[in-house]
């Protein structure tokens, strides 16, 4: 696979790779805490599941309006600087929140690194956009994903066996692995901002009000609802499934590593294979076949007893990951223009956080009034509505502005 890589990958910028190795190796610090935050903040805080999970609506909430911010500055200012104080602001709060003891303690936390993680999305979309032409990002976004997963690969078995001695090692592990990204990002990185949109000076508030042009694209913001609904049953099974395997069926954190770690593993092992299988069909329905899987994973999760089964549901999602994500990243990236690529893919990243502000709170009420399975069957309806959301924005878009090939 590395030899194939670099052969293909042979004139790829060299920043490309620096962003490739830093994202893998600050993801292994960060998913040694995140596939477990739920379950560390429910025995800490000893609350009812749904005000746990209003947690994650805190930090959503806060990410939403710097997602919205953070589109301007980055279009405006440039992309390296707003990744760097998002990747070492989003550090320190790993640090700090390995001391929080309290619920209003972890709300001021969570929703303190809210602020700076969109800050990092946004400006590496965009980032992105700008070192590769448009024939190249779908694999350039699905190669930036395999790093992703490597460290997702390891950082849950690895976290699985050091949380189950003490959670703040992991902290510590996530915020440095963040905060070293950041300086090296700050050494040796430079700004992408392209000269065409350097050349464009705007007001700030009117850089805000153009965000307006974005809201009335359609077939862009067809894109941003429909993923928000995969989002939604992906945030589901995220934030949700760790507790609900510990607390339903006696699962330990090391088994449940297991599954983010087959997460990633497929992602390493086929991310590539997918994205270049699908290149030859339209995006959207590409988009489409994806989605259908995000109906059947949570179904899997409804029906199942034992551990095989909620691992058959994470390979069952997975797959919809593999063929949805990327492509979808690429199709917003080349419908945005390229004075207003941060803005673009700012109401893009806002799909993550909206779907995990309102779906884990949504959940975790359902769990609490009806039932414990009832959140993966709203999954299930979710996740159809996702396909008939890209089935409509198919309609619309019966031919692209644009191919990847």
């Amino acid at each position: 696979m590395l030899t194939r890589l670099r052969r293909d990958y042979v004139n790829t910028p060299g920043q490309f790779w620096l962003m490739f190795f830093g994202k893998m190796f600050s993801t292994i610090g960060t998913t040694m805490i995140w596939p477990f935050l739920m379950i560390y903040a429910s025995e800490t805080l000893a609350l009812p599941l749904a005000t746990v999970a209003s947690l994650m609506t805190i930090s959503a909430s806060t990410g939403l309006v710097s997602s919205i911010l953070a589109g301007p500055v980055i279009d405006r200012m440039g992309r390296k600087g707003a990744m760097v104080v998002g990747l070492l602001g989003a550090g320190v709060g790993y640090i700090l929140l390995s001391r929080a003891n309290s619920y209003a303690a972890f709300a001021l936390i969570l929703g303190a690194s809210g602020v700076f993680s969109p800050l990092y999305n946004v400006g590496s979309d965009a980032m992105l956009a700008d070192l590769f032409p448009s024939a190249k990002r779908a694999d350039a976004y699905a190669l930036l994903r395999m790093a992703h997963n490597v460290g997702v690969a390891v950082g849950p078995a690895l976290g699985g066996f050091v949380l189950a001695r003490t959670y703040r090692y992991g902290m510590y592990g996530a915020a440095a692995g963040l905060i070293l990204y950041g300086l090296a990002l700050l050494a040796f990185a430079r700004e992408t901002l392209p000269q065409e949109a350097v050349t464009v000076k705007a007001h700030p508030l009117d850089q805000l009000r153009g965000y307006w042009d974005a809201l009335q694209d359609r077939p862009f913001m067809g894109l941003v609802g429909a993923f928000t609904l995969v989002h939604m049953t992906a945030s589901l099974v995220w934030v949700l499934l760790s507790v609900y395997l510990k607390t339903q069926f006696g699962v330990s954190e090391q088994l449940y590593g297991w599954l983010p770690t087959t997460n990633a593993l497929m992602v390493v092992l086929f991310q590539v294979l997918v994205t270049r299988f699908t290149k030859p069909y339209s995006s959207v329905q590409v988009m489409t076949w994806g989605a259908c899987f995000y109906i059947f994973a949570p179904l899997v999760i409804a029906l199942s007893n034992g551990f095989w089964g909620f691992w058959l549901g994470m390979v069952i999602m997975t797959v919809g990951e593999l063929v949805v994500v990327p492509r979808s990243s690429a199709y917003a990236a080349n419908l945005a223009p390229i004075d207003k690529r941060g803005r673009y893919m700012s109401l893009y990243g806002l799909t993550w956080n909206v779907a995990s502000g309102i779906s884990p709170v949504l959940g975790g009420l359902i769990s609490d009034q009806i039932g414990p399975r009832a959140p993966w069957w709203g999954g299930v309806l979710i996740g159809a509505l996702a396909v008939l959301a890209f089935r409509r924005l198919n309609r619309h878009q019966a031919g692209e502005n644009f191919t990847i090939s």
